[in-house]
Parts: structure tokens; C-alpha cells; sequence
């Protein structure tokens, strides 16, 4: 089917920012094999400017020959650490949900870089042994279900077997939520609702950035959208967040198939990725470039490239695979941005 986009106006790229050295306990990767790097990614066409680059993004949102086309709606933009570059909102014909920069959604698991971000500037970067085991889930706490909308952080984890410690689970890598909401217990927050861990979260990570929580969750309660999740990852890119700072440290392997420390993973195993401190490392070794992401489970992806010179969000809500949908979308879209090609 026909598919439309408005694409906004383009403006100019400010400098690559430059990495630093990251500032946690032990700076550098752990808790698991390295893995084989990810291919280089390709390189830019000759005289590449923002406009090729927007020209490129645009066509490969639009496509409808490639995995952008299986996502009947959805709103994407790319930005560096100054705005957002340029950016669509992408829909099939007769599609009955239009998404914009302002669409309210459920992020689910795009939570995670938030909590993530929070835990190390509550720690002013200073991340202890106990803080890397939660972020990077291998803690053992890896049976959580869900929260109540009224619960606090103490009662959803009391709430059947939130809480439940595993020692068969303790030092290998489990996606769970259990792993966050334990780490915001011992944080001192157990007396949380919705209203209180949102203004604690945002005490850290921005008092700017408009969010709300729908249930007290770290790892996937945040309502938001995308223009106020690009204020976050523009923080990133800048520094203003200690985030920017360790980005892939701390980094575990993920994929049970390849993996001895890697119990459950929603990355397909016919990939491997590396999961960070509340983020994901998406290095596998054939159809990685590195970026870091926090895919969320009704297909909000947000992501920075391995560079940390741009962003990115593909931000959509729906069911049924969404997540790994709108990773294949925007790390094509992503992929155009840098080299100035279709795909």
C-alpha cells in the first residue's frame, strides 16, 4: 500500500562529541565474553551533508519494500546533541493511528535507560558491585510480573513473586524487571506510587523531561513521547548525564545459545547482543553497528549511535513483536543517516 511521511526541516550537524572514560567501579566491560566485535559501519558517501543524510532516512522510513514496511504507522526522528536534524511521522493508507513527536505512549522497556541513567547520578557515577548486578540483570531477581496501578515499589515487589530471589539465576544474564524494582527497594523506595518515583527519577535525569509512571515500575512504567524522551538522550549525548559517560561498560552476554552466563533474552538468538547498564550494546557480529538502544516491548525504540554524535527514535505502540519490528526499521534508517544511502 502507498505510504506518505512529512519530513522535517532539516538543520545543520554540530561536532562529533567526544567519548570519555566511563566512571564507574571497575571502568570497562565484565560479566561475560566480550564477543566478537561488530563490522566497522559503512563508510559515508563523499560529501555527505544533512540534507543527503535526511533524503536517505526519508526514503528508507518510506519504504515499502524493506522492514520499515511491516510497521503500519509510526513516527521517527534523528537529532545530535543540539535538536532534533530531521524527523516523519510514516503510515500505511488506511492505517487508523497517525503518530507524531507529541503522542503520549507507553515506552515499556525504553524505561530501563532511564532508571538506568538515574541509579548513576544518584550514585554520582560511583556504581558498587551490588548496582551493576541490577542494571545489567544478573542479580538473581528475575521472577517479576507486574505491578498494580496503586501499588507502591515495596508492595509490587511483595506482590506474588516480584521478589523472589533465585540463586540459580544469581551472575547470569535474565531480562527481568524484578532486577529494578528490587534495586529502587533498596534505594530506599519502597514507599513509592506512580507520583513520588516519577519526581524521584526526575530529580536526576531532568526535571525538564515530561513523563509519568503508570504503575511504579523502573523497568517499564514510564508513559512519555518522543519529544520529551530526545531532551533524555540529547542529555546523553552531551554529558549532561553520566550516562553518556559509561555506555557500554559493564557490558554481559546476552544470548543463551552462545552464552554460558545467558539464561533469557528477548534479542532473537539468531543475534547477539550485549547488554550495559539499563541499555542494550547491539554488536553482534554480523548485522550490529554498536549502537546503544532500550527497545520497549510495544515498539518505542530509542537508540544513540555508537559514536555518541546522533540519536534516534522510532516511537509506535502496538503488540505482538513490536520491539524487534521497529529495531529492524530504525537501525535501517539509522544506517541510511550515516552513510547517505537508501535501504
Amino acid at each position: 500500500m502507498p505510504r506518505e511521511q512529512d519530513t522535517a526541516t532539516t538543520l545543520r550537524h554540530i561536532a562529533a562529541l567526544m567519548g570519555a572514560c566511563a566512571i564507574v567501579t571497575a571502568c570497562g566491560g565484565g560479566g561475560g565474553s566480550a564477543g566478537t566485535p561488530p563490522p566497522p559501519p559503512p563508510a559515508p558517501a563523499p560529501g555527505l551533508n544533512d540534507a543527503a543524510r535526511t533524503a536517505a532516512a526519508t526514503a528508507t522510513a518510506q519504504s515499502t519494500t524493506n522492514a520499515c514496511a511491516s510497521l503500519p504507522s509510526f513516527y521517527w526522528e534523528i537529532g545530535d546533541r543540539a535538536a532534533r536534524i530531521a524527523s516523519g511521522s510514516v503510515h500505511q493508507s488506511g492505517a487508523i493511528l497517525t503518530y507524531t513527536s507529541s503522542t503520549n505512549l507507553s515506552i515499556a522497556s525504553a524505561s530501563k535507560w532511564m532508571w538506568g541513567a538515574y541509579v548513576v547520578e544518584k550514585r554520582n557515577g560511583i556504581l558498587n558491585s551490588t548496582d551493576i548486578k541490577h542494571l545489567t540483570f544478573t542479580s538473581g531477581y528475575s521472577s517479576f510480573d507486574t505491578c498494580a496501578v496503586g501499588d507502591t515499589v515495596g508492595s509490587c515487589l511483595a506482590s506474588g513473586s516480584n521478589g523472589t530471589y533465585t540463586s540459580a539465576t544469581d551472575g547470569k544474564f535474565f531480562y527481568n524487571g524484578g532486577h529494578m524494582e528490587k534495586q529502587a527497594s533498596l534505594m530506599g523506595l519502597d514507599g513509592a506510587d506512580n507520583a513520588a518515583l516519577v519526581t524521584e527519577v526526575k530529580s536526576q535525569i531532568g526535571t525538564e523531561i515530561a513523563m509519568t509512571y503508570t504503575q511504579p515500575q523502573p523497568a517499564g512504567g514510564v508513559r512519555t513521547n518522543a519529544d520529551e524522551y530526545a531532551k533524555f538522550l540529547r542529555k546523553i549525548i552531551t554529558g549532561d548525564l553520566r550516562m553518556g559517560s559509561v555506555l557500554g561498560t559493564q557490558a554481559v552476554c546476552t544470548n543463551p545459545t552462545t552464552c554460558a552466563t545467558a539464561v533469557s533474552t528477548p534479542i532473537p538468538t539468531d543475534e547477539s547482543w550485549h547488554y550495559s547498564l539499563g541499555h542494550w550494546v547491539e554488536d553482534d557480529p554480523t548485522v550490529g553497528d554498536g549502537a546503544f538502544s532500550s527497545p520497549g516491548a510495544f515498539g518505542f525504540y530509542p537508540w544513540v549511535d555508537a559514536s555518541k554524535t546522533y540519536y534516534g527514535i522510532v516511537a509506535r505502540e502496538s503488540v505482538g513483536g513490536a520491539a524487534i519490528e521497529s529495531v529492524k526499521c530504525g537501525r535501517l534508517i539509522r544506517k541510511a543517516w550515516l552513510t547517505g544511502n537508501t535501504y
